[in-house]
């Protein structure tokens, strides 16, 4: 499952009242295992100019080359940006952090000075977003996740990547996409009219430029050859391109172990991954000399760049903990039966349990123009039961309940009225289930307004870079993960431990944690 959820600015809120569709979807979604094509990133990094001591003896020009300059005749980058928009609102709007943008920027900066087109100029954006992905649009648009640079171990690895996707860039990879591009260009005019301001709407476009932006495997191997050059050529260690595609690997492994997990918007769903590709990184590689003896990884000043990076789910999208969903902006938690999962997604909070069980949780702008029961009766529910409609309240707030059947499903609709948001649960079992009303029942009973102090304590998780001290090890390092019920393989994940492997005092490690 991707972890987003659009719960922030309710009030702005314009979603189109969800049909049958949105039930099926639950259940489907509840039943079906996504897929799971799990590449890996072949990205490549250097060693940044901007180490050097130079002091320059001229001053600024006041007349500054800009990129908005550069690029103001290229067609291909109106081409990225007229696409820019919809990337960013698909993946939670741009990562904003001073030390983890100059980071990115350094990396980018070498990497270009050693490319095969130094004159093309490149946007780097860092996306809000824990997926893991990179990719590139025409005209220099590129795009990291902060999810990837949580993964990532040194700048090396983060050169990797953003190498591979600037050789696509530099081999016009993009412009012989773009007749792919056209064909589908209808289709998404007809997602942008129909679904217009809806956010599943937005991911329905940003899927199908993702599916644009995977190239053909003879495009992938071509940004592999082209991005291990320019990693060597900038001094960085040119073998970190099959290490993280050792990584992405790893992280394929862990997320497998979820059979509901979506990673159709990660990097592993448009790149191609396999181990003769990464025997191919490493035949690159040797070029440049021996592993472990060529190249610098830049893992010092890696790790001190993202040191508090955001991890997994931003403040304004709320919190998932075990099995309660909290939104500190909002000032409204519930929970969910025991053995069920919750997940932000990017159109709702979704949870799924035992026996096909499904729950949509969301919201809407509240006009305050009708009683709660008539909301319920107008429209929006598919195969409705009248007569069951009911005016309730849920601690303390104006609610009601209905019930609603559809093809082989049984529903509960309960909407609640929270100052200018109506709040909706669906909940979606196989016809004739008895654990309907009890599924419901738990999601009624435990939605409430959170107290100011509960709010003022939920604080997001974040990359923490430790110094292993005497006494540490990994089992005991690993215990300090926060966010997840399987801290030791997560912990090995994001420090690209191996089976058997140890850490000794003085060395630095990722933790998650507040």
């Amino acid at each position: 499952m991707t972890r987003r959820a659009r719960l922030d600015r309710m009030t702005t809120w314009k979603l189109p009242a969800p049909s049958s569709d949105v039930f099926f979807a639950a259940c489907r979604w509840a039943r079906l295992a996504s897929i799971l094509s799990v590449s890996t990133v072949a990205l490549y990094g250097c060693q940044s100019a901007l180490e050097q001591s130079y002091q320059p003896s001229v001053g600024p020009s006041s007349n500054p080359q800009i990129v908005d300059e550069v690029q103001k005749n290229d067609p291909r980058a109106a081409m990225g940006a007229r696409e820019h928009p919809r990337i960013v609102a698909s993946y939670g709007g741009e990562y904003k952090d001073a030390k983890t943008e100059r980071l990115v920027a350094r990396i980018a900066g070498a990497l270009t000075a050693v490319s095969e087109n130094p004159s093309q100029s490149y946007r780097i954006t860092i996306l809000n977003s824990p997926a893991i992905n990179a990719f590139a649009l025409p005209g220099g648009y590129l795009y990291v996740t902060r999810g990837l640079l949580a993964l990532a171990n040194d700048a090396s690895e983060v050169a990797a990547v953003l190498s591979h996707e600037m050789g696509h860039v530099t081999a016009n990879h993009g412009i012989e996409r773009q007749k792919r591009e056209e064909a589908e260009v209808i289709a998404s005019r007809v997602v942008a009219e129909v679904l217009s301001s809806d956010i599943a709407g937005k991911q329905a476009l940003a899927r199908g430029k993702l599916r644009l932006a995977a190239f053909s495997r003879q495009q992938e191997l071509q940004a592999d050859v082209i991005g291990v050059r320019m990693l060597g050529e900038a001094g960085y260690d040119p073998y970190a391109a099959s290490r993280f595609l050792d990584s992405m690997a790893g992280y394929s492994r862990f997320m497998s172990v979820d059979p509901d997990a979506d990673q159709s918007l990660d990097f592993l769903s448009s790149h191609p991954n396999s181990g003769q590709r990464i025997e191919l990184a490493r035949g690159h590689a040797r070029a440049f000399g021996q592993e472990g003896k060529v190249g610098d990884t830049g893992r010092g000043y890696y790790l001190d760049g993202i040191d508090g990076l955001l991890y997994g789910d931003s403040p304004e999208e709320g919190y998932v903990r075990g099995q309660t969903f909290l939104h500190g902006g909002l000032g409204i938690r519930f929970d969910v039966p025991p053995d069920f999962k919750i997940d932000n997604k990017v159109e709702a909070v979704m949870a799924t349990g035992p026996g096909d069980i499904a729950i949509r949780f969301d919201g809407v702008a509240d006009n305050q123009t009708q009683s709660l029961t008539n909301y319920i009766s107008s429209g929006w529910v598919t195969g409705l039961d009248p007569s069951t409609i009911r005016q309730i309240t849920v601690n303390g707030m104006e609610a009601a309940t209905a019930r609603a059947s559809a093809d082989r499903w049984d529903f509960d609709v309960t909407v609640v009225r929270n100052n200018a948001q109506i709040f909706r649960f669906l909940t979606a079992v196989p016809k004739g289930s008895a654990a309907l009303q009890s599924t419901a029942d738990v999601l009624r009973s435990s939605f409430r307004r959170m107290t100011p102090a509960e709010a003022a304590s939920l604080k997001p998780l974040r990359v923490r870079v430790l110094t292993v001290q005497p006494g540490d090890n990994i089992t005991t390092l690993a215990a300090r993960m926060m966010g997840t019920d399987r801290k030791l393989d997560l912990f090995k994940l994001i420090n690209a431990l191996p089976t058997g492997a140890s850490v000794a005092p003085g060395d630095r490690v990722k933790i998650i944690s507040e």
